[in-house]
C-alpha cells in the first residue's frame, strides 16, 4: 500500500491541530458494507443467482466514485479544503458452485483514493489492497406456482483487511480496517414472464481497528489506539426483469445502511471509524450475457447517495466483465477417456 503525507507527522500528531486543519475530512465507510462484491452485480452474495455445481464465474470489475459534499451528523457540508475526493476500485471476484444449492464467493479489491486538489500539498491519497472477503450462499427454499417462483437464501460472509492500511486516515482510508462477519436473508419472487422483486436484510458485526494515535473522543474520552467500529443493519430492495430470452437483466435498486451505535462527526474534528453511519442509496444496473460467446457477460451500474448521516454524498459508476465455465469439465473428459 502507498500513502503519503507531506509536512505532517502521522504517528504521534497533535489531535487538536489535526482536527482544525482537516475539519472537512469524512469517513467513507465503504459500502462493500456489502462487502466488496455488492457493487458488481454479477453472481454475488446478495442476489438470487446461483452457480450450478462444478461451475465457476470470474468477475473483473472497475468502479469509480467521487464526492464533494458530506453529512456532518445530518448537516450537509461542502468539501472546502479537500475539493472532490475520488475513489477507484478494481475488484476481482470468483463465484464457485460447490453444489447447486451452495455457492462460495471470494473477492479482493484494490483501491486508490485521491483529491483533485490534495489540500495544499499536505494530504495525498492512498492505494493498496483493501479487505479479502469470503461468503457462502445457500438456497434453502424454492416453490413454483402457475404464476411464478419463490426462492429463499441465506448468506454468511467474513472479511478482514488484506494489507496494513490506515483506517483512521479519512477520507482517504481504503476501508474501516476491522474484521466483519455478516449474516443475510434474501427472498425473491419472480414471475414466469421475467419480472421479479427481491428483498435482503443483513446484520454486520464489526470488530476493532487500530489508529495511529492514543486518544480519541467517542461520546467520552478514550486514551487508547483501539477503536470499536459500530455494527450495522443493511437493507436492499430490488425491482428487475429479464429480457431478450433471458440474456439481459435490468434492475432498479435501493440500499440502506444503519449503524447500531457510534458518535457523530464533531464540528472542527475529522471523521473516525467510531462514527455512527446511516445512508440511503438508489441505483440502476444491467447485466448482459453475450449469446455468441459462451460464458461471457458484461455488467454496468450507477449508484447515487440520496440521504445520509456522518457519511459522504458518494456517487459511483462501474463496469465489469464476467466469464462462466465448468471447472471440472476437463477432468471429467479425461476420466471418461480412461
Amino acid at each position: 500500500m502507498h500513502s503519503s503525507v507531506s509536512g505532517i507527522r502521522i504517528n504521534g500528531f497533535n489531535t487538536l491541530t489535526y482536527s482544525r486543519q482537516f475539519k472537512q475530512l469524512l469517513y467513507i465507510k465503504m459500502v462493500i458494507v456489502f462487502f466488496i462484491a455488492r457493487h458488481a452485480m454479477a453472481q454475488t452474495p446478495t442476489d438470487a443467482l446461483m452457480m450450478p455445481s462444478q461451475n465457476a464465474c470470474v468477475l473483473l470489475n472497475y468502479d469509480h466514485g467521487e464526492f464533494d459534499q458530506y453529512w456532518e451528523g445530518d448537516y450537509l457540508r461542502e468539501n472546502l479544503t479537500i475539493a472532490t475526493v475520488k475513489r477507484t476500485t478494481i475488484l476481482p471476484m470468483v463465484a464457485i458452485g460447490i453444489f447447486d444449492e451452495l455457492n462460495l464467493y471470494v473477492g479482493l479489491p484494490y483501491v486508490k483514493t485521491r483529491s483533485t486538489e490534495p489540500n495544499g500539498g499536505r494530504f495525498n491519497g492512498a492505494e493498496g489492497l483493501q479487505d479479502i472477503s469470503f461468503a457462502l450462499k445457500y438456497k434453502f427454499f424454492e416453490k413454483n406456482s402457475d404464476v411464478g417462483r419463490l426462492r429463499l437464501f441465506t448468506t454468511v460472509g467474513f472479511s478482514t483487511p488484506a494489507s496494513n492500511y490506515l483506517s483512521d486516515y479519512m477520507p482517504y482510508s481504503l476501508g474501516f480496517g476491522a474484521p466483519e462477519l455478516s449474516v443475510r436473508g434474501i427472498a425473491q419472487y419472480q414471475l414466469h414472464k421475467g419480472y421479479y422483486v427481491r428483498g435482503m436484510v443483513a446484520h454486520l458485526w464489526r470488530g476493532y481497528t487500530e489508529a495511529e494515535r492514543d486518544y480519541y473522543y467517542n461520546n467520552g474520552s478514550y486514551y487508547s489506539a483501539t477503536m470499536d467500529v459500530p455494527n450495522a443493519w443493511n437493507f436492499e430492495a430490488v425491482v428487475g426483469s429479464w429480457f431478450l430470452n433471458n440474456s439481459l437483466k435490468l434492475e432498479l435498486n435501493y440500499v440502506g445502511l444503519k449503524s447500531t451505535s457510534g458518535d457523530d462527526i464533531r464540528s472542527y474534528n475529522a471523521a473516525q471509524p467510531t462514527n455512527k453511519v446511516k445512508f440511503d442509496r438508489v441505483g440502476f444496473s444491467a447485466q448482459y450475457y453475450i449469446p455468441s460467446i459462451k460464458g461471457l457477460g458484461l455488467v454496468a451500474y450507477h449508484h447515487r447517495m440520496v440521504n445520509g448521516l456522518n457519511t459522504a454524498k458518494f456517487n459511483n459508476t462501474g463496469i465489469g466483465l464476467t466469464y462462466q465455465f465448468n471447472y471440472l469439465k476437463e477432468k471429467n473428459e479425461e476420466d471418461e477417456e480412461e
